[in-house]
């Protein structure tokens, strides 16, 4: 069948802000399929609030609107817009969420929008807890014994029918939220309240736990025709009662039998005919590891975080060809583009195996409740692609970028005792798979391994065989020993660590077993494949990677963590694009499987690939590029620069002894110092003695910062003595040795810039302002552009001092330095490299930064650029990036803002007017659509008691309930809620989490709601 003619212009819902369960994949397939949809001639409008990537640039679309992702913004979107047709199905849950929304309140069939793809009805059939139930039985397809509830009541009867534990599972909400598994009635009922507050249709489904089966998935596409294909098999690791966002998981499935597989195959074909499914589409099954029992536990009707690793586990790029079938278009008329000869309804086969682990921010956070369950914590994930099972483990742990010993070892840092280690295996923390390997050097036995974990003992047996080979290099260090541990992905380091020898002689011995690169092909090999993406393994003789020539190499960021997200992905997408029109061609090296810089189509040649130096060299051994850019791909790129140019590797734009010395926080002061330009009294020290003799002569409060880091890593401010020890030692822990910073802490407005420079001259494309003061991370700051509160002198000193410091540092490319403004402009930190702020500021002054940055370290200069020295002019508008939260997910975080980064996303803020961009960046960030003075402020007595707080309340009107018993709390109460506890223990704010109510952190960001509230009743 061919296209749908019917319609011209298609209007996609992207997925808004990052946040945990709903991350960089739905960029990845929203990007995909709007490609798609403009290469098939139809008009392509965009709704998206995230500024931070690719899907909301200007060329993605024909119409991108940045506006908040709510029932009113988006109808007023449609209404003016006028789309022929709507598709839902690529923005995750809000995207699906919203459709919903829009049909009930009539405005599709009043504006006369049909849906694509995936009906509604089928949507409701499949999110609808009861709905799908119905189904199920419908069909004779097992599913575990279960009921909807609305009220907490009716859920404790029935759990006690059918007996402990259960599963709670809201319906309509993204990663598992509000849900987790019940061992008693006290549990459930706390789970349950928070569910029902969650789910946005205040329904839960209450489950018999099956919590130990083995979690198996199903990524399937269905045509209009009804033609089915499996895209891909996956695998947890971790049995079913971890969410599979927080398991590591693998491809194709391991461990069924040919007969398992069968059936469950044959169960997800049936339920996605049965729901009449027209594109991308994931299915959730539990098989019983001990009979042939298997259950059915959910079916994602849209395109999903797993949708995103099947595509590049295969190669099989899954929002695309579902955009395709959404417009009318079947699976055997849709070329597959990674062969170019065969059709889509061709089946994958894989020839190698994938792992994905994700990657969790409880390093960033200790207080944090680690342990796992089935509401999502991870904040990203990495993928790695070997020929065995354990190489493709261990390239996937060496993507972490966890902790260097505890990747070198693969043994948790502390030692444990015999219980100790029985209760981290009991209960499953992000650390387990350390753990698990810490059981087998002490050759614990696989079965008492499966009882505590419930791990399939397949599994279990690859660690053992991990371990196995490494205690081999400790007591027989042979070049057979290390070839063997070579080839099952054991890295150089690792071999050094146990073996005893130098890396160097680790290296030396193995070379005869060089890397080499094997095609990703989705066919096994069966069919040739035209795609240039690529993956390294240690076995096979056979290198199927050809030097392109005349070629640049380009680092990605990894994984996705606080502290360093997707506008990495953006910078690298846009730094390729501009190296191709520079007439060079681009290699990637990245291992995110959720983002667009890993689609085998963004550049000339994708090599899926740890960011270490020893998987580096290889590929730039074999592709001899002119050079490697690590600029855009954020501090990970940036920390391997140093090694690279050591081992004599050209890297282009700024020089690394420039960047190494705005990374060494003494020497960085040094230089300041000879620029006469100010900055606060400081010094850098590396131990707790030598930080109590700096506290001693700087003064308190103090700022203490690492070298090094990522997102504000271990940054503190120190107020007393008291808190002086953990802090240091935090610090010390998370930089490694490097020199830490202390600096005498200043109040006052902080604001940033970015900066374009050719070596000699520097253009500012702008200058932003935060609304939050000096102290808490840029990252987690309101960062507003034109500044308003900045007067035409200060600006000038801005931009004089950006000029002036990229000029001392003969930086080439980009620039990003915050300040702080007091009685004059103080520089707090220069970072040589693109920033977070890069995509903001590239969308608000409509300068694609990224590629003009890639073109000046290419070699051109601002002026060929036609680029001013100094200020880019100002546009009008205002516009407002604001941070967006994910503490439903960690509990026990400490949520009150601080030098060290939490937010894990940020929405866009548009407007003529300081007070309209404002109320549009609160909508996605803060959910403050409709909050006015009169629902008032709710916080606790510890906030209430800080002398800032009281100064402040006692000149407002706006109605403040200091809460001393949460009894006394409504949940239906309109209020806004407030709390500066620093603790992860404070009950206010877990209150307001768990009942979905807005929670401000910062005394500014209340400061400027109740401000501009004022101005509008005013």
């Amino acid at each position: 069948m061919p296209k749908n003619t019917q319609i011209n212009s298609v209007a996609v819902i992207g997925s808004g802000p990052i946040k945990i369960g709903q991350a960089a994949e739905f960029d990845y397939a929203g990007t995909q399929a709007c490609l798609s949809l403009k290469a098939a001639g139809y008009h392509v409008i965009l709704i998206n609030s995230n500024p931070a990537t690719i899907m909301t640039d200007p060329e993605t679309a024909d119409e991108v609107y940045l506006q908040p992702l709510t029932l009113a913004s988006v109808t007023a979107v449609l209404e003016k817009s006028q789309p022929d047709a709507l598709l839902p199905t690529l923005g995750g849950q809000t995207g699906l969420n919203l459709a919903k929304a829009l049909d009930e309140a009539g405005v599709l069939s009043r504006l006369h929008i049909s849906l694509l793809g995936t009906s509604l009805a089928t949507i409701n059939q499949a999110e609808d807890r009861a709905a799908f139930k119905t189904l199920m039985t419908q069909l004779q397809q097992p599913i575990p014994a279960s009921t909807t509830v609305h009220h907490v009541a009716s859920a404790l009867t029935f759990a006690a029918e059918i007996g402990y534990p259960v599963i709670v599972r809201p319906a309509f909400t993204l990663g598992g939220s509000g849900g987790g598994i019940a061992n008693d009635p006290a549990a459930l009922k706390q789970i349950l309240q928070r569910g029902l507050t969650m789910s946005p249709v205040n329904e839960c489904l209450i489950e018999q736990s099956i919590a130990g089966f083995k979690e198996i998935e199903f990524e399937v596409m269905r045509d209009n025709l009804g033609t089915k294909i499996i895209v891909c098999s996956m695998e947890n690791f971790d049995p079913v009662g971890i969410h599979t966002g927080d398991s590591i998981v693998y491809a194709p499935a391991q461990t069924l039998s040919d007969t398992e597989l069968q059936t469950l195959r044959n169960a997800a074909l049936t339920i996605v005919e049965a729901l009449n499914i027209k594109g991308g589409c994931n299915v959730q099954l539990a098989q019983d590891p001990h009979s042939a029992q298997y259950y059915v536990i959910e079916v994602n009707p849209r395109v999903s975080r797993s949708s995103a690793l099947a595509s590049k586990a295969t190669g099989y790029p899954i929002a695309k060809i579902a955009a395709e079938i959404a417009v009318g278009m079947n699976l055997s008329e849709i070329k597959n583009p990674v062969t170019k000869t065969t059709y889509a309804a061709f089946e994958p086969a894989l020839d190698y195996v994938v792992a994905k682990i994700p990657r969790f921010a409880f390093d960033k956070f200790p207080t944090a409740d680690a342990h796992l369950g089935t509401q999502m914590k991870a904040t990203g994930e990495v993928m790695a692609i070997g020929t065995t099972l354990e190489e493709a483990t261990l390239k996937a742990v060496a993507s972490l970028e966890l902790n260097a010993t505890v990747q070198t070892t693969l043994l948790p840092l502390q030692r444990l005792t015999k219980s100790q280690l029985v209760a981290e295996l009991t209960q499953p923390t992000d650390q387990r798979l350390f753990y698990l390997f810490a059981a087998c050097a002490n050759h614990w036995p696989l079965a008492k391994l499966a009882e505590l974990t419930q791990i399939t003992p397949f599994f279990l047996s690859k660690l053992q065989h991990i371990m196995t080979l490494a205690q081999q290099l400790q007591t027989l260090p042979t070049v057979d020993n290390l070839l063997a541990a070579k080839r099952y992905g054991l890295s150089a380091a690792t071999c050094a660590h146990y073996s005893g020898l130098s890396t160097a002689a680790i290296v030396n011995a193995t070379a005869q077993q060089p890397l080499v690169y094997k095609m990703v092909d989705t066919c096994a090999g069966e069919f040739a494949s035209a795609t240039p993406y690529f993956y390294s393994t240690a076995f096979g003789t056979t290198n199927e990677s050809q030097p392109l020539g005349h070629s640049v190499l380009v680092l990605g960021s990894g994984p996705i963590r606080i502290g360093q997200g997707i506008e990495f992905d953006y910078t690298t997408v846009h730094c390729v694009k501009a190296i191709q029109q520079a007439g060079y061609q681009a290699i990637v090296v990245n291992n995110n499987p959720e983002t667009v810089s890993t689609d085998f189509s963004s550049s000339d040649k994708l090599y899926f690939e740890p960011l270490t130096l020893a998987r580096l060299l290889p590929i730039i051994q074999l592709e001899q590029p002119l050079g490697v850019i690590v600029q855009f791909g954020g501090q990970t790129a940036i920390n391997l620069a140093k090694q690279l140019a050591d081992h004599g590797v050209k890297i282009l734009g700024t020089s690394v002894t420039a960047t190494d010395l705005t990374e060494n926080r003494q020497a960085f002061a040094d230089l300041l110092a000879q620029q006469h330009i100010a900055q606060a009294t400081g010094t850098t020290v590396k131990n707790l003695t030598e930080a109590e003799q700096a506290a001693h002569k700087i003064g308190y409060p103090l700022l203490v910062r690492p070298s090094f880091v990522l997102g504000g890593r271990a940054m503190a401010i120190v107020h007393n003595a008291g808190e002086l020890t953990p802090v240091i030692k935090a610090a010390v822990a998370a930089g490694h040795g490097a020199p830490i910073l202390m600096d005498h802490y200043l109040a006052g407005q902080e604001c940033e810039v970015d900066v374009l420079a050719d070596g000699q001259n520097a253009c500012i494309p702008g200058i932003m302002s935060h609304i939050e003061g000096a102290g808490i991370h840029s990252g987690d700051s309101m960062a507003v552009y034109p500044p308003q509160h900045l007067s035409t002198a200060v600006q000038t000193q801005l931009i004089k001092i950006a000029t002036q410091i990229a000029r001392a540092l003969h930086c080439v490319g980009l620039l990003n330095i915050q300040f702080v403004v007091t009685d004059q402009v103080y520089v707090i930190d220069v970072n040589p490299r693109a920033s977070r702020t890069v995509p903001f500021m590239s969308k608000v002054t409509q300068l694609p930064l990224a590629q003009l940055a890639t073109r000046l370290i290419l070699g051109e200069s601002l002026t060929t650029l036609n680029l001013p020295s100094g200020l880019y002019p100002v546009r009008d508008g205002v516009a407002i990036k604001a941070p967006v939260f994910s503490f439903n997910k960690l509990a026990q975080l400490p949520t009150a803002l601080s030098p060290e980064m939490k937010s894990t996303g940020e929405t866009i803020g548009l407007g003529k007017t300081f007070d309209q961009a404002w109320r549009a960046a609160i909508t996605d960030s803060y959910q403050l659509e409709n909050w006015q003075l009169s629902d008032g402020i709710v916080t606790d007595a510890t906030t209430w008691a800080l002398p800032a707080v009281q100064s402040w309340a006692q000149q407002q009107s706006v109605p403040i309930t200091v809460v001393t018993t949460l009894a006394a709390l409504q949940a239906d109460t309109p209020a806004v809620f407030f709390s500066l506890d620093a603790t992860g223990q404070a009950p206010l704010v877990t209150w307001a989490l768990n009942h979905a109510k807005p929670l401000l952190t910062a005394l500014d960001t209340l400061k400027t709601l109740v401000a501009v509230n004022q101005i509008l009743v005013g």
